[in-house]
Formats: structure tokens, sequence, C-alpha cells
């Protein structure tokens, strides 16, 4: 990022290669659960500065299998996705974690919110 040189601040208008919607859907995806993630530590661990230990191993994790998804841009919400690739038990804990972070997400990021749940009625596309 290119800096100011009078005030050594990064300069507010950075010129950025425009990125196809899809792969912006995909960031979203990407900030809207992370965003659920710290909701989640915040309130039932009490890490207002952080992430504890176990939720930042969930989100590595959720990174980790983001990263490696078969449908990349075209990725369903994963309630909506046809494929589990989630460890069982990794995957009962992200889904604890929305069930807390979900009724929150209105009010502390609306337009992530919203935005997913958008995201969330879209009709999956599968290939076959």
């Amino acid at each position: 990022m290119a800096s100011d040189p009078i005030t050594n601040y990064p300069s507010p208008v950075t010129r950025h290669p425009p990125a196809s919607p899809a792969s912006r859907r995909f960031d979203r995806e990407r900030r809207t659960v992370e965003a659920m993630i710290r909701l989640y530590c915040k309130g039932r661990h009490g890490n207002a500065a952080g992430l504890c230990a176990d939720c930042a191993a969930l989100w590595d994790y959720v990174q980790r299998r983001l990263e490696r998804c078969p449908f990349q841009e075209n990725k369903p919400t994963c309630a909506n996705c046809p494929i589990h690739c989630y460890q069982p038990a990794l995957r009962e804990q992200i889904q604890t974690v929305m069930r807390y972070a979900g009724p929150r997400m209105l009010w502390r990021h609306p337009i992530l919110a919203v935005r997913h749940m958008r995201d969330a009625a879209r009709k999956v596309k599968r290939e076959t």
C-alpha cells in the first residue's frame, strides 16, 4: 500500500484491479465467518482483544477449508452445500458458533448479515 510522504499514513486512494462479483462474494463469506467467530469468542469466552486458542484454531481450520473448497467462487453457504467438508467435531463447533453469532450479526454487522442471508437464498449450481 502506498504511503503519504508527509504523514507516513497509508494513502486512502489505492487502485486495485476490479474483482469479479464471485470472488467478492467468496471474500465476503470469509469476512462473515471471521466476524461470527469473533462475536462468539467475545461473548462466550470474554476475549475482546483477540481470539482464544480454541477459537483461533477453529478460524485456522475454517480458512483451510475455504481455501480447498471445490466450488471456490461458486461456493454456496455451508448450510446449503452438497459437500460437507468439515470434520464432525469441528462441524458441530462451527454450527454452535453460527447459532450464537447469527442473530447478533444483525446488530453488529448488519450489511454482512443481510448479504449472507441473500447468499443463502441463492440456488446451488450443481455440476453433474
